[in-house]
């Protein structure tokens, strides 16, 4: 699993001031609590005005600071081809859609800096389909540009678009499903990605951490690839790392495994085996419940 740290974002405005100002102090430490992970994310917007120019600037900066592979996370495609000279690690391209313009470009861009390339799975024309069947299609059409432009099937990232289950519930099981169809229908194939906390948008705050875990758990499950995660929730890095390794150390792990298993094998999160008697793993149950659509999601959930 490839985790990817989402902690410089510049919709959070203490990130926006300190890349206004080129706070090295303050951008640095970010860059230090994200050393757990294996990329960074830059999230820069669209990058005009006193953003101009802010991406060579952090990855001189992440380069100076760690070995991290850098996710160049902008809609401005010069600023993204400036970010991508200034680097000479890994990276990311974070990312385009189908709309053609967006699409050549970034492709582009993949080819010329051998990048990986997160693509959603929209465009401005559907926007996010509600169902997995219209999120393949959108994958396939994406995959023929990638094909063309003869992009290797292991760079290429399909995210499936998490739908927060506070607005539309049943969307975290069609985000689900895309995962599995996606890996299920190229060959070679390709990968998947997720933004992870875009599942517990709207909820509150005391419920992310659980609900972000349990998700990253199923879509583990499902074949997920890669995760943008809060580098701050060392239990959620913890997670992934032991599922990968598939080395429990407590129960609550045995049964973050059999959770993943179930999406995995196509099974019932009824014949899940679990301490009733355990807070903790009464309300994995019942998040996971939630997730797959077999309970409703009300704020509450965890009480009931």
């Amino acid at each position: 699993m490839i985790l990817i740290g989402e902690n410089i974002h510049v919709i959070s405005k203490s990130v926006q001031n300190a890349l206004n100002e080129r706070d090295k102090d303050f951008i640095g430490n970010l860059i230090d609590i994200q050393k757990n992970m294996d990329y960074i994310d830059l999230n820069v917007g669209p990058a005009k005005k006193s953003l101009e120019g802010i991406l060579p600037w952090l990855a001189r900066l992440v380069k100076e600071k760690s070995d991290l592979g850098i996710s160049f996370d902008t809609t401005n495609a010069n600023e993204m081809e400036n970010g991508l000279k200034a680097f000479s690690g890994k990276t990311f391209i974070n990312s385009t859609s189908k709309d053609n313009e967006r699409l050549e470009k970034m492709t582009d861009l993949a080819c010329e800096f051998d990048s990986n390339l997160i693509a959603l799975t929209l465009s401005k024309e559907t926007g996010i389909p509600k169902t997995s069947d219209g999120r393949l299609e959108i994958a396939f059409e994406i995959y023929e540009k990638c094909l063309e432009k003869k992009i290797d099937n292991d760079k290429i990232f399909f995210d499936p678009l998490i739908l927060p289950i506070s607005v539309d519930q049943s969307q975290a099981v069609e985000a689900l499903n895309t995962i599995k169809m996606i890996k299920e229908s190229f060959d070679p194939p390709v990968k998947t990605v997720v933004g992870l906390s875009n599942v517990s948008n709207g909820c509150p705050k005391e419920l992310r951490p659980l609900i972000n875990r349990v998700f990253g758990v199923l879509a583990f499950g499902a074949g997920l690839d890669a995760a943008i995660v809060d580098a701050k929730d060392l239990e959620i890095v913890r997670i992934f790392r032991m599922l990968d390794g598939n080395l429990p150390s407590s129960d609550i792990d045995e049964l973050y495994i059999q959770l993943a298993s179930v999406i995995r094998d196509f099974g019932e999160i009824d014949d899940v085996n679990y301490d009733k008697n355990s807070e903790v793993q009464s309300n994995i149950i019942k998040t996971a419940r939630v997730l797959l659509n077999k309970e409703i999601y009300s704020h509450s959930f965890t009480q009931i």
